[in-house]
């Protein structure tokens, strides 16, 4: 079956769909149809053979090729989306609603309106929904969001100058935790490795395995080894280098403090 990866969202999962007899490119705009009604998205995985039986449900068919006027409708919904927000955000307040709308988003065919929303707890909006089917005259979803779903949503940017990794390149978020701070060496100072969301920097996953298998064969400080100037007690490991430094007494009794490759060292007996 000839089919197509295509990305609703930016750094979004990749979904599949039956090419429909079209020659797509990567970053081509399509139309296509999901739960969500016609939607527009982009061409992630241009067209590739894949065998029917790994799919676990028929393919929905890409449409067509976005044309510029649905294009120009596209735009317009981006346009709409924001004074939504405002309007959402207007009548959560009046209905005393401790949340806020942080995004929106029309369907393509603008049958449906989702907001996004982050809050402390879980909030009774049936009220609003109602509200703002009135207004809009459109399903409503409202779609409570985490504050990494938030940041992803946004884009927004880290202390590295960077655009957030989630909104750039991550489809899913990696399990994260305080020892890979701990294994890499980083400062526990939750200021330094928190990312804009509050929580862990997502980049803590990226060359945790690295370190990890550094952490097996490089000699622990405290270990006695025997390096090319005689033997010595390690003192610090450099992972990212993979180089211990050791203190060692030279044949002249002096103490010297090197750096070696920890493949050079042998541990002591």
């Amino acid at each position: 079956m000839n089919v197509v990866g295509i990305r609703f969202k930016d750094a979004g999962k990749i979904y599949y769909f039956f090419a429909n007899n079209l020659i797509l490119n990567f970053k081509d705009k399509v139309i296509v149809e999901s739960s969500n009604g016609l939607e527009l998205a982009e061409v992630a995985l241009a067209n590739i053979e894949i065998d029917e039986k790994k799919f676990d449900k028929t393919l929905s068919p890409v449409i067509r090729k976005a044309t510029e006027k649905d294009l120009d409708i596209y735009r317009q919904n981006l346009e709409d989306s924001e004074e939504a927000i405002r309007i959402a955000q207007e009548k959560a307040n009046f209905y005393r609603l401790k949340m806020k709308i942080v995004d929106s988003e029309y369907s393509f065919d603008r049958t449906k309106i989702t907001f996004y929303f982050t809050a402390d707890k879980r909030v009774d909006f049936r009220s609003l929904v109602k509200d703002l089917a009135s207004i809009f005259r459109n399903r409503i979803e409202l779609r409570q969001i985490g504050v990494r779903d938030h940041a992803k949503l946004k884009g927004f940017y880290g202390t590295c100058g960077q655009k957030s990794c989630c909104s750039r390149f991550m489809s899913d978020f990696s399990p994260l935790s305080i020892k890979m701070a701990k294994d890499q060496g980083i400062t526990l100072d939750p200021a330094k490795i928190s990312g804009i969301c509050g929580r862990l920097m997502c980049c803590l996953s990226f060359e945790e395995e690295n370190y990890v298998r550094a952490r097996r064969y490089m000699p622990r400080p405290g270990t006695m080894v025997q390096t090319e100037d005689g033997e010595g007690i390690v003192l610090t490991n450099d992972f990212v280098k993979e180089m211990c430094k050791v203190r060692v007494k030279t044949e002249d009794d002096v103490e010297i403090e090197e750096y070696y490759k920890a493949s050079d060292l042998v541990k002591c007996k």
